[in-house]
This record gives C-alpha cells, sequence and structure tokens, in this order.
C-alpha cells in the first residue's frame, strides 16, 4: 500500500495529530521530525481532496472533512470554508490524547528543575501509562506499521532537543549526570541525578578507626543506651572523615565508599594508601575543586587520615576497583611469643613461610558474617626481624585476602601453616599494619 493511501486510512479512522500520523511513517525520508512529516502528508491529502471537490466528486469533500475532524488541519478548513462547505468539528488526538501540544510546558518544567544542578550532560526518559503504550501497540498492528518509531522515543527526542536548546548542554546517552523523567500524561517532571564518582587513595595513620560506619548492633543504628545514642560503635570512621567535605562541597544527599578491600579497626593502613571510590548521590554541585577538596578533607581528619590524587571517576571505577580487591599485599606485624625465640626459628619461619600455599578456613572472629569455607592464599616471601628475645617483627608479602592475625595465632588449628605451630610457641599479634597494596599486572 502507498505512503498516502495508508496515511488517509489512518486518518479516516482516527483522529491524529501531526506527531502521531508523521511518527508512523518515522524511519522513511531525510532531515523532517514527525510533526513536520505530519504536515507534509496532511497537506498532500489535501491537494488531492482539493483536486476531487473541484471535480465533484463527494469523496474529496468527504476526506477534507476527515482532514478537518480527525487531522485538525486547518489548511482543509479553509478549502472547506472558501468552498462554502461546513467545516465540521476537530476532535484530540486518538494516540497522544493532544500531549504533545503540552511540550512546551513539559519543557519549561524540566529546565526549572535542572537549574538547581551542577551537570554537563543529560538525557530524557518517558513513561507512559499502560493504556496508552498498548493503545498504540494496537493501533501499528491494525496498520501493520512497519517504518514507524514509538510514542516513547518522540517526546523523548522533541524534548530533549527543546531543552538542549534552552539550556545549550548535550544529550548523552550511556552516562548521563542527570535523567529529566517525563511522564506526558500526567504532566509530571522529575529529575534523577545521576552519582558522581570521586577516587583517590587513603592512608589510615591510626589505629582504631572503622573503614566504614560501624552500627551499632543493638539498635542497629537507632541509638541506644548500650552505643550512647550515637547508633555507632566507634565515633567515626574513614568513610565519614573522607566524605563529610565532599558531602558539604558537592550538595549531595549520601555516599557510599567503594575501596580496594579493607583492613580490621587496628591496622593501620600506610605506604601509597588503599585505593578508594567515594559514590556521592544526588549532588547538586559537581563542578568541585579537588585540591581544595584535597587540604579540606586532610585538615579536618587531624592526622588520622589522608588522602591523596583525588581525581574524577566513573561508575567503571568501582567495577575495576573490586577487581583490584585480589591484589597482592606487603604488610608489616609485630608479633609476641610466650618464650624466646631463637635466631634458628627465625629463619624456620622464613624459610617455611616463603614461596607457600596456606590453608585457611574462615576465622573465627568473622565467621559470623562470612562462609565457613576452606581458602587458599599464596605467601610470596616471609622475613622477620628479632625486636626483643620473644618479640620479633615479620613482613609479609602476599596474596591479596589473607587473615594475617590467624597465620600468627593459628586460630585454634584452623590456619596451617601458622607462626605458632611451625616453632611450637603461643604467638600473638602485637600490631599489623599494611604497608602496599601491589595491583595484578593483568
Amino acid at each position: 500500500m502507498r505512503i498516502l493511501e495508508k496515511a488517509q486510512r489512518m486518518l479516516e479512522k482516527y483522529s491524529l495529530c501531526n506527531h502521531c500520523l508523521g511518527r508512523q511513517f518515522a524511519l522513511l525520508g531525510y532531515g523532517l521530525d514527525d510533526e513536520k512529516r505530519g504536515d507534509v502528508m496532511k497537506t498532500l491529502l489535501t491537494m488531492k481532496a482539493n483536486k476531487l471537490a473541484l471535480m465533484g466528486e463527494r469523496g474529496g469533500f468527504l476526506l477534507l472533512r476527515t482532514l478537518v475532524t480527525n487531522g485538525s488541519f486547518d489548511m482543509a478548513a479553509e478549502v472547506l470554508t472558501k468552498m462554502m462547505k461546513t467545516v465540521g468539528k476537530k476532535l484530540g488526538c486518538h494516540l497522544c490524547e493532544g500531549r504533545f501540544e503540552q511540550l512546551p510546558a513539559l519543557v519549561s518544567s524540566a529546565v526549572e528543575k535542572l537549574a538547581d544542578y551542577d551537570y554537563a550532560t543529560f538525557l530524557v526518559g518517558i513513561n507512559l501509562p499502560s493504556r496508552v503504550e498498548e493503545k498504540e501497540d494496537e493501533f501499528k498492528a491494525e496498520f501493520e506499521v512497519k517504518h514507524g518509531e514509538g510514542m516513547r522515543n518522540g517526546f523523548s527526542r522533541e524534548i530533549g532537543k527543546e531543552i538542549s536548546r534552552i539550556v545549550e548542554k548535550t544529550v548523552e546517552y550511556r552516562t548521563p549526570d542527570v535523567v529529566v523523567i517525563v511522564n506526558p500524561f500526567s504532566d509530571e517532571v522529575t529529575l534523577q541525578v545521576n552519582p558522581l564518582y570521586i577516587a583517590g587513595r587513603y592512608r589510615k595513620l591510626v589505629r582504631g578507626i572503622p573503614q566504614s560506619r560501624w552500627f551499632c548492633p543493638n539498635c542497629r543504628g537507632k541509638g541506644c543506651g548500650e552505643c550512647n545514642w550515637t547508633g555507632k560503635m566507634y565515633s567515626e570512621s574513614v568513610e565519614e572523615i573522607i566524605s563529610a567535605p565532599l558531602l558539604e562541597e558537592s550538595d549531595g544527599e549520601e555516599t557510599a565508599l567503594h575501596a580496594a578491600g579493607r583492613e580490621d579497626v587496628d591496622v593501620r593502613m600506610l605506604g601509597r594508601g588503599r585505593p578508594f571510590v567515594v559514590e556521592i548521590k544526588k549532588p547538586k554541585r559537581r563542578l568541585v575543586d579537588l585540591q581544595d577538596l584535597t587540604k579540606a578533607i586532610n585538615q579536618q581528619a587531624e592526622a588520622k587520615v589522608k588522602v591523596l590524587s583525588l581525581r574524577f571517576a566513573d561508575k567503571e571505577a568501582v567495577r575495576r576497583l573490586k577487581k583490584r580487591e585480589g591484589a597482592s599485599k606487603m604488610y608489616n606485624v609485630v608479633i609476641e611469643s610466650n618464650r624466646v625465640v631463637s635466631d634458628e626459628e627465625l629463619r624456620i619461619l622464613e624459610q617455611t613461610l616463603t614461596n607457600t600455599i596456606i590453608r585457611q578456613q574462615t576465622p573465627l572472629r568473622v565467621l559470623h558474617r562470612r562462609a565457613d569455607r576452606v581458602r587458599e592464599k599464596y605467601i610470596y616471601e616471609a622475613k622477620t626481624k628479632r625486636l626483643k628475645p620473644n618479640r620479633m617483627e615479620m613482613r609479609i608479602h602476599c596474596q591479596g585476602g589473607l587473615y594475617v592475625k590467624e597465620l600468627i595465632t593459628g586460630d585454634e588449628g584452623r590456619t596451617n601453616p601458622n607462626v605458632s605451630e611451625l616453632i611450637g610457641v603461643k604467638a600473638e599479634p602485637i600490631s599489623l599494619d599494611v604497608l602496599e597494596i601491589i595491583p595484578r599486572e593483568d
């Protein structure tokens, strides 16, 4: 069937605005938007009807009236008026129910909401009532529409084009800063503000600070007598120390800290620091000065935590960071034993633990939150140094995920081999530091 014949059949059965008629043929031609395409089709049909009417054919007058009532087409109305014929009453669009006419108001609402945020890119998403989508699906099936586009795409493109023109920002389909969500049938406009990601490294220079917020297990963060009504087991954390200035500067709602592994509360993180990404949710300001933020965080941290190499990142950086949890690590642990340890025993420890696979059943201290299974971790090198007759320092380069404390104590036989068993002592870790996180070469 020819294009104009199909368009005429559509209009003879349903009232259609220019947008909705043009959308049924959106993939045909180039350089026309749906509204213009529909206007052109109605113009050609009006010319055809006008010719037939001048020849005295009744079908011409009927088509002109169809173009007025079901097409709301002014040119057809003017032709009928000049021919002294009844014009007829215009009907609303069967598909969009006249909502394409409300685009200026929707655009204005979106621009007003966007004014509160910093953003470089945006995207428009459309919510449609199911009844509207079902009605359009039935329409397309009835007329075997093969070269059209959906109403969702039509609204998204037209609204996005107008917003872009007004705010002079770029439409981005993959990773927009902000998504404008519009329901044209309820006039609802909301914003989905995508997170701001800031990556860097942190050093934890003191003991006694957890990496993330540690909520009170008794009240689960609500506040009770056991936690002095703070809702937390510790008054501060690395996450809170880093996040507070970021939240203030970006005017975001909340943050999430993603890190390449974690250290225990009583363990320092030294060397070049632990890689991290802070995810700031619903930030109003994205154009933040990272140098100023670095200074602000480090000043407020009061030498407890220090951040380095802050940079802007994206969601993909979080995925890459999680892969780095398997990076090898360099530890320094001070060990105290219940008796004097000989130089020969120190050599035994070095020789036995270097290039060795350690089999660790989930430690008793974390069994409540981790699956009880045996993990194998590799030690690349172990070096010892005497500090006192019954105290030594051990530097360990090992595969990520090794529980170093349990390597020392044996954890009631759940870690093998272990320092205590190898030299026949009761050994305890006095202090533990992460010296370096060494990324995998892949």
